[in-house]
């Protein structure tokens, strides 16, 4: 949403969203008009009253701001365009992302259903929202963007180096099958390891589980790294891998895989699950490997291959890199500008 609001030039815009810690110091450093729902330094004790909070403030600045369009970045803030779209007039466009209709199906329904039209970051996604009652002719699949490197690339490590970017969160990311491919990745090529960048409940649990494979010397967990450093590991990796699989009820999970994306702006190969929204992400055997991510062995040989076979990882390394040019976010925000406007003035 951050990069929508900078590069939507065409429009005017105005960002409604919640406090939270250091958002006073962020919006000084934007060229944007920021308003915030709730009081600086109080944060609500439930996401739910939180939300409220926001949808309920959506409502009062929109008497004041007057919009033509509204662009609701998540389906808690669908009620918001909903009642702006009766109280004044201005129709809502809706995004989608995947998992969140998974956890909100009835909500999801009331979304889809009340937006003029919404956007949908993979076809799997497109695919979710029909299930909850879309009509597919409202429905526009945008994938998300990404920031390309503005420095060159560094040099790559001199062991061999998977890395996986996440939080780590929703065990659906796959950071549990990775560290049982680990053994089989470091049987076939030596010296080989794995660093995991993100911070989150899981991250004691997984340490536990790869220390009794014995895998200490070679799962290396980095925490929450700034954007600088972040991009610096993935300058010196050679394989990026996020299995990413379904949730147990057997739909969600990863809407896109924006950080598959990043990864090969860096000019790394991916290694993905082929569920979900990642086979929009990710070219099988072009940009990088779709794997069964419900088996380690699966993943495992094809990390492995990766690392072992420098000349394929660095062919398909280039080919996501030239792939990534076309999601740059000012590619992506000229199309949902295009959106936004047409659904602004129809006809």
């Amino acid at each position: 949403m951050h990069r929508l609001a900078l590069l939507t030039p065409r429009l005017t815009v105005r960002v409604l969203t919640r406090h939270f810690l250091g958002a006073s110091e962020f919006d000084r450093r934007q060229e944007l008009d920021i308003r915030r729902s709730g009081t600086p330094g109080i944060t609500s004790r439930s996401n739910a009253g939180s939300n409220a909070w926001l949808n309920s403030s959506a409502l009062r600045e929109a008497a004041r701001f007057r919009p033509d369009v509204v662009l609701s970045g998540h389906i808690v803030t669908s009620p918001a365009g909903w009642a702006i779209a009766r109280a004044f007039g201005a129709p809502s466009v809706q995004y989608l992302h995947a998992d969140e209709m998974r956890g909100r199906p009835r909500l999801a329904a009331f979304a889809v259903k009340h937006a003029a039209a919404s956007v949908a970051v993979s076809n799997y996604t497109k695919g979710m929202a029909v299930d909850h009652g879309a009509d597919p002719e409202r429905v526009s699949v945008i994938p998300n963007g990404v920031d390309l490197p503005a420095a060159p690339l560094a040099e790559r490590a001199a062991k061999p180096t998977v890395v996986t970017v996440a939080r780590l969160e929703q065990r659906y990311k796959g950071h549990d099958v990775m560290i049982r491919a680990m053994p089989a990745i470091c049987e076939r090529v030596p010296g080989a390891e794995w660093l995991v960048v993100g911070e989150g409940s899981l991250r004691a649990e997984l340490e536990r589980s790869a220390a009794v494979r014995g895998l200490d010397g070679a799962v290396h967990f980095l925490g929450s790294l700034s954007d600088e450093d972040r991009d610096a590991v993935l300058d010196r990796a050679h394989v990026f891998a996020m299995p990413s699989r379904l949730p147990p009820e057997g739909t969600g999970g990863e809407g896109f895989g924006i950080v598959y994306l990043e990864a090969a702006a860096h000019g790394l190969p991916v290694v993905a699950g082929n569920v979900g929204g990642a086979p929009d992400a990710v070219v099988h055997g072009e940009t990088g490997l779709l794997v069964d991510p419900e088996d380690p062995l699966a993943v495992a040989d094809a990390v492995g291959e990766l690392l072992a076979e420098r000349e394929v990882a660095e062919r398909l390394g280039r080919a996501g890199a030239e792939r990534a040019r076309g999601f740059a976010w000012p590619v992506i925000a000229r199309q949902v500008e295009d959106l936004l406007l047409r659904v602004a003035s129809p006809g």
